[in-house]
């Protein structure tokens, strides 16, 4: 610590003058503004024999208890004209008692402080000088360096902090009335290294908004080039943000999107062109500006031509046209009694149309949308594996865009299109996400009416729009996905709707195709029929088309070629075909494949509909009974459900041999049972009553008849289960030329979906007990023993 300044022995008598907006310390000269009680003091001074007085600081309240000690060093006028002195501080006094003197001036009996430097308060005042010439040298005031520089006394240089300007009046006159030298370098030293850091931030901020202005500036006047250049094009400015709040101002949308739009038109408007968020906010407001947020057409309400308009389309498939029928009446009944028609919660209408390809499955949904009055638009979602190609991306993604749902509503043009959702069943999922879980919401009319895209972020209302759903295999549909649509299943065609299908549709549109008419080509019903049964095998009809194509085709280079009288019609009969598509690929071959026990003929649905399989049975090694423990070989691909049909069958054989006439020797051996084709892939129960049949053909050496085909699923205890696709397999069957089916009894319900046709020319026989079933689809032994002599 410093020694203590001593006071002088004997106090002054001065006048005082005090000032409000400056604080005086030791070795300042200052100019100060005279009003009447300073002029006073000032004359009190002159008049004074030593000449000096004492400048006090001004306080609210109270008056202060150290003032600087003064000589007055000349008295005039600033430039204003106002009158002024220049005072020279000298010391520090401490303000006594107030006391009497001439004049009109107040005096007071002043100690003067005498300061003592020790070794510390010049170590202080070496590193305060140090702080102070950073200071000054920041501001490059080089001859105040010198001046600081040459300062020695530490007092002195303590009280030169006077005229620091990062120093306020409350710690300057903390200075004042502070007379230890050490505590008072102490303090400004402090306050000094809180001043430079705060320098050091203020100069990086001042640096970076430099650094932003200029390359704002830069920015600005490349984007002034860019808009001469344009100008000079002739192209056109994009939109301000005058013009987005007008055109949302004036769009037909609801409140609370309008609501949105123009909080983003605000932030538009706040934002620097060159400000990126800029281009994303023009972005989503012309997306959310373009939807057709009040736009709906009009539905006809003309039920008889809606259903003219389907049966024009599309031959068959009465079960989807009803229910079109159905909506369209429905709707039309509300309109006339002035019921709510379009939107809200519940009133969607979703409707999965699955079934084989080929029958007609996307196109119908063109056809709903013209029957309608209705806009159509297509979203193919086979192979989409990312969620947000459903529900989009969000903004803050580059490149982000809308979910396909939001753009066919774009698309279309109005909230009351027919959206077809192609392919759903191939909807796959990774790790961005399941797409089908994000269909819940779109395809659900309890929730859809506030659909919310993560692009737009505001509420859509898709309970309007017409969904239709298309898939090959129902069982990929995942089941929460499934139980949200209205299943219509199309089966595939009878051979007499194929016929008819291309007399009317496929022929008339490959004709114009191949540049052909009427009067130059024409093919017969039987050239047809056999197209249809003997080179194709299908559910629908992709495959007849293009034969079809290629037939029309040959006929059209035989008249370009001039191979054919040019006056005359080319008739394309069934005995043409061979010339014209080669030899037929198909041909029933259930007799022969049958001709031998051990092989019946089932019955099965894959994912292109129907088909018959062939079951096929045989015995590997003896059949004495001591051959070992006899094992059971499957082989063709089966799954393991077809694996377990197998086993329930060979178990039910062996322990009801008596009921079935079979010997049980005759099954003490290896069964070895093969399902053709072997490369591909099959699985289900329904195989289990043809496994058993084909098994008791083995053991009794009994061939299964050739126009018997079978499906059911067996237990252990002999009784047939229901089974899944019965429209298909019966139309397998009578494509297959087998005559007569056995179906399980508890599927005689599904037989009402079967068309007429098909049922008179296939005799069905529900059957609930296998072992009836094997007594009937074998050959009688009679007719054995007669073929055998």
């Amino acid at each position: 610590m410093s020694a203590p300044s001593a006071p002088s022995t004997q106090p002054l008598r001065l006048p005082v003058l005090f000032v409000s907006d400056l604080v005086v310390l030791p070795g300042m000269v200052v100019p100060v503004e005279l009003d009447e009680p300073s002029r006073a003091a000032i004359d009190a001074a002159r008049s004074s024999s030593d000449g000096r007085l004492l400048v006090a600081p001004r306080l609210d309240g109270g008056y202060a208890s150290y003032g600087a000690i003064s000589t007055v060093e000349r008295v005039g006028r600033f430039s204003g004209g106002s009158p002024a002195a220049v005072l020279r501080a000298e010391t520090r006094g401490r303000i006594g008692s107030g006391v009497t003197g001439p004049g009109a001036a107040l005096w007071v009996e002043v100690e003067a402080v005498e300061e003592v430097a020790t070794p510390r308060a010049r170590e202080l005042a070496e590193e305060y000088k140090r702080l102070v010439v950073a200071v000054l040298q920041r501001r490059e005031a080089w001859q105040v360096i010198d001046t600081v520089n040459q300062m020695t006394d530490p007092g002195a240089i303590a009280d030169a902090a006077g005229y620091a300007p990062y120093l306020s009046h409350d710690r300057k006159r903390e200075l004042l009335e502070t007379p230890d030298v050490e505590a008072r370098l102490e303090a400004l030293t402090a306050w000094t290294r809180d001043h430079l850091a705060e320098v050091d931030v203020a100069d990086k901020i001042g640096e970076d908004v430099r650094e932003g202005m200029e390359r704002s500036q830069r920015e600005f006047l490349l984007r002034q080039q860019l808009a001469a250049i344009r100008k000079e094009l002739g192209e056109g400015e994009p939109e301000g943000s005058e013009d987005y709040r007008a055109r949302v101002e004036a769009a037909d949308v609801p409140d609370a999107v309008r609501e949105a739009m123009l909080r983003e038109v605000g932030k538009l408007e706040r934002s620097s062109e060159q400000n990126p968020e800029t281009a994303w906010i023009r972005t989503w407001l012309d997306t959310v500006l373009e939807l057709p947020w009040s736009v709906t057409t009009e539905d006809h309400d003309d039920v008889r031509a809606a259903r003219a308009v389907l049966d024009a389309d599309h031959h068959g498939l009465d079960e989807v046209k009803e229910r079109i029928v159905e909506h369209l009446a429905v709707r039309a009944r509300r309109a006339s009694r002035g019921m709510q028609v379009v939107g809200g919660r519940g009133s969607g209408a979703v409707i999965l149309l699955a079934g084989p390809p080929g029958v007609g499955k996307t196109s119908l949904g063109e056809s709903v949308a013209r029957a309608l009055g209705r806009r159509f638009v297509r979203v193919a979602l086979g192979g989409v594996r990312d969620e947000a190609e459903i529900r989009g991306h969000r903004r803050t993604y580059v490149g982000a865009l809308p979910g396909r749902i939001v753009r066919a509503v774009k698309e279309a043009g109005s909230m009351n299109p027919v959206v077809l959702l192609d392919e759903v069943d191939k909807v796959g999922a990774d790790y961005r996400g399941d797409p089908a879980a994000a269909l819940l919401e779109v395809l659900d009319p309890a929730q859809n009416h506030t659909f919310r895209d993560h692009y737009l972020e505001l509420d859509l209302d898709l309970s309007d729009v017409l969904f239709i759903a298309t898939a090959n295999v129902v069982e990929q549909i995942p089941s929460a996905l499934l139980d949200r649509m209205e299943l219509v299943t199309l089966d595939g065609y009878t051979e007499d709707d194929k016929v008819a299908i291309a007399r009317d549709f496929l022929l008339p549109r490959q004709l114009e195709r191949a540049a052909l008419t009427e009067d130059e080509v024409a093919v017969s019903d039987a050239a047809l029929r056999e197209i249809a049964a003997g080179y194709t095998r299908e559910a629908g009809v992709r495959q007849l088309e293009r034969l079809l194509a290629k037939a029309l085709r040959k006929a059209a280079t035989r008249l370009a070629e001039g191979g054919h009288d040019a006056d005359s019609m080319v008739r394309i009969e069934e005995a043409d075909l061979r010339g014209l598509l080669g030899r037929a690929r198909f041909a029933p071959e259930s007799a022969e494949r049958t001709s031998v026990p051990g092989v019946a003929t089932g019955l099965a649905v894959t994912g292109l509909g129907g088909d018959v399989l062939f079951i096929e049975a045989t015995g590997v090694g003896s059949s004495d009974g001591t051959g070992g423990h006899p094992r059971l070989t499957l082989t063709g691909q089966l799954g393991d459900v077809m694996k377990e049909s197998a086993q329930i069958a060979l178990s039910f054989v062996r322990s009801h041999a008596d009921r079935l006439g079979v010997d049980p020797v005759r099954l003490d051996r290896d069964i070895h049972v093969h399902v053709p084709a072997g490369a591909v892939p099959k699985d289900g129960p329904s195989a289990g009553v043809t496994m058993v049949t084909a098994l008791v053909s083995l053991a009794t050496g009994r061939p299964v008849r050739s126009e018997v085909g079978m499906t059911g699923e067996v237990t252990l205890n002999g009784r047939v289960l229901p089974i899944g696709g019965v429209k298909q397999k019966l139309l397998a069957a009578q494509r297959a030329g087998l005559t007569e089916v056995f179906l399980p009894q508890r599927n005689e319900a599904d037989l009402d979906d079967v068309p007429a046709e098909v049922l008179a020319a296939v005799r069905v026989r529900p059957v609930g007990d296998v072992v009836d079933l094997v007594q009937a689809a074998l050959e009688p032994l009679a007719a054995q023993r007669t073929a055998a002599a």
